[in-house]
């Protein structure tokens, strides 16, 4: 593997659309080679739920000790990415990839990782902003169920919303975060806009899904009837 050349072998169960997809695969093939052989797949995993408990406890030092300690849920945001990006990647470079365990794993795992989020913002904001992170966690769950409806219906495997993906949203929020130790009170407005944007995305995307399994009905009624004729 040339310096800078994305294994795409890697990265063939899935399809990425996402604005950073070509940086983000050339950083996780760089990557790949220099994890150690004692950190297994599992281990990763747990490295990304690290990450998602700094991002909580950020929250917390935010809201009772100081604000500037929110910046720690940036390096929680990168530990994250780190452990959910390279625990599948790490099994198909090293040929141990479980298919269906590592599905499994990696939705439970995203959304405890979302949940412990939402509840780090919970703690934080003020006032009627709380429901904010209820709505946010809500709507992140409504784009995880359109991912798999997806998947079932063309069995084909994306976690991108068009050009944004889950690297796209953690640096979104880490730049809230930042702006949020500049400016404070305005994490509780972007997390609402954050959530019109997710709501809005998450409607486009549920008609196109609804219309991949009117085409998938269409495509099954057409083939049971050419059967019939063959019969």
């Amino acid at each position: 593997m040339s310096k800078g050349k994305i294994d795409k072998k890697i990265f063939a169960d899935r399809q990425r659309t996402n604005i950073l997809s070509n940086l983000e695969q050339r950083f996780i093939t760089f990557l790949l080679p220099k994890i150690p052989n004692w950190l297994s797949s599992d281990g990763l995993t747990a490295v990304g739920f690290l990450g998602s408990v700094m991002i909580l406890v950020s929250f917390l030092l935010g809201e009772y000790v100081d604000r500037n300690l929110l910046l720690l849920a940036v390096i929680g945001f990168f530990v994250q990415w780190f452990g959910d990006s390279l625990d599948g990647r790490i099994a198909f470079y090293r040929n141990k990839s479980r298919k269906w365990y590592g599905f499994a794993l990696d939705i439970v795992m995203d959304w405890v990782s979302t949940v412990l989020i939402g509840l780090g913002y919970v703690f934080y904001a003020s006032d009627d902003f709380k429901y904010s992170g209820f709505v946010l966690v809500a709507l992140y769950g409504w784009a995880m169920i359109i991912s798999q409806l997806r998947y079932k219906i063309t069995d084909k495997y994306t976690i991108d919303a068009g050009l944004f993906g889950p690297t796209e949203i953690r640096v979104v929020i880490s730049l809230v975060i930042i702006l949020e130790t500049i400016i404070a009170g305005s994490i509780n407005y972007s997390v609402m806009a954050i959530c019109a944007i997710l709501f809005i995305i998450n409607l486009v995307d549920t008609k196109k899904v609804l219309d991949l399994g009117d085409e998938r009905d269409k495509a099954d009624k057409l083939a049971k009837e050419s059967k019939n004729d063959i019969i």
